[in-house]
């Protein structure tokens, strides 16, 4: 019997990029959501045990890579002579977590290729190709960049079927910017309560004229200053227009319906309306009144589940 590996002692942020290999490989060669695997009952258990800023690291690293992957599967082929291994799936994620690292997130060089050499370390089938992790990402830290510049122009990152259905609808300029623009993590959109322009100073990002905080922190949302207290809530600038639209309704009394996640209830609630939340089905009413902005839960009259939902006969 050949004798067990010996577990590599844990570092600082492996735990994190272990768990982000985990959910790769459901994505990559099991054929799971990246949905199901964060959230939900089938989310990878090691998540409980990671801290926030190591949970928003590994959510980051995954969405990078499946981001970047066309782009990453073109680099590894021109840094890899024969191919990335197909016998150890753990060798293909730990080379993408630490390309993905060294080319587009602020991770040291050295780090990102030693927790990467770790990760194959502490698999049995992967073991073998640590040295070959080790020069591949070396070299990467070296040549990537320019090879990367090399295809920027390139379209990678898009099924050609898909990049082809888009031009077809679109037009090639646009098809083109939709491409670009799904290589980089999406702002992210608020709703205040009040004083707009100093939670953009505190949020690091700008006011819309629409009233809508736009910041690019990356993370958890829940760990942001005033999340907790309701002092704000997420919002697409768009979906935050229609209620602005209504003018004064302080006093009147508005039926909303859909009412869920709740950031429209919330600002209807907030301009003095007397709302009457109505979810679409019964099982989201305690979803709802958990997770709706503060400002929606303490001034809604009523929650009436699925009201609306049956078509009105005419007469």
């Amino acid at each position: 019997m050949p004798p067990r590996l010996a577990r590599p002692s844990e570092v600082p942020g492996l735990a994190a990029r272990r768990i982000a290999a985990d959910v790769l490989d459901g994505v990559l060669h099991k054929h799971r959501t990246l949905d199901d695997q964060l959230d939900g009952a089938a989310a990878h258990p090691g998540l409980k045990t990671l801290a926030d800023r190591d949970r928003a690291l590994m959510r980051k690293l995954v969405a990078t890579i499946l981001r970047r992957l066309g782009t990453l599967g073109h680099l590894l082929s021109r840094l890899l002579d024969r191919g990335i291994p197909t016998d150890a799936p753990r060798a293909q994620s730990a080379l993408l977590i630490g390309a993905a690292q060294i080319l587009w997130m602020d991770v040291p060089d050295h780090a990102a290729v030693d927790l990467s050499v770790r990760l194959v370390q502490s698999d049995r089938r992967a073991a073998k190709y640590a040295g070959l992790v080790n020069a591949v990402l070396r070299r990467c830290a070296r040549e990537g960049p320019s090879l990367v510049d090399d295809v920027k122009s390139e379209i990678l990152d898009i099924p050609p079927w898909l990049h082809k259905r888009w031009i077809a609808h679109y037009g090639e300029a646009t098809a083109r910017a939709m491409a670009l623009a799904l290589a980089h993590e999406p702002s992210l959109d608020i709703t205040v309560k009040s004083d707009a322009a100093q939670w953009a100073s505190r949020l690091h990002g700008e006011s819309l004229p629409t009233g809508t905080v736009r910041t690019l922190l990356q993370g958890s949302v829940t760990n942001l200053p005033g999340f907790a207290e309701g002092e704000w809530w997420v919002q697409d600038a768009a979906a935050a227009l229609p209620a602005r639209l209504f003018g004064d309704i302080k006093g009147k009394t508005i039926v909303d319906f859909c009412a869920a996640p709740g950031g429209k209830t919330a600002q209807l609630a907030l301009a003095g309306a007397r709302v009457i939340g109505t979810p679409w089905a019964p099982s989201t009413v305690s979803w709802w009144m958990r997770l709706a902005p503060p400002p929606a839960r303490s001034a809604v009259i009523r929650m009436s589940p699925g009201f609306g939902r049956r078509p009105i006969s005419p007469r």
